[in-house]
């Protein structure tokens, strides 16, 4: 589909694009999201209805207007948890393991 967009011009190419970037759910639940240092990229990871998880991966860009653009096809992957999730998130993008380890740890609860 990103081919038949980039053959086609002015709204009709926006009106593809856009669609095909609508690639998290509006039932799915963003539980964690991962910002690079420059804020211009990041990783959403979330939950299913059905209870699987996943990941995609956004830009933020002047040409987007600063509105989070997906880059990657990964949220159709499944992963059986949060941890898996993260996991092949990590293995999948190259910040994020930097990103996620410069996070101040929670207190545990008492």
């Amino acid at each position: 589909m990103a081919q038949a967009a980039r053959l086609l011009v002015g709204s009709q190419a926006r009106a593809i694009l856009n669609a095909m970037s609508a690639r998290i759910d509006k039932s799915w639940l963003v539980f964690d999201s991962v910002e690079n240092d420059e804020h211009d990229r990041c990783v959403d990871l979330f939950r299913r209805p059905d209870g699987s998880f996943g990941f995609e991966l956004f830009r933020r860009d002047v040409e987007d207007e600063g509105r989070w653009t997906p880059v990657a096809y990964y949220a159709g992957g499944t992963y059986g948890s949060r941890g898996a999730a993260m996991t092949a998130a990590i293995a999948a993008v190259v910040w994020l393991a930097e990103a996620v380890g410069r996070r101040p740890r929670a207190e545990p609860a008492r």
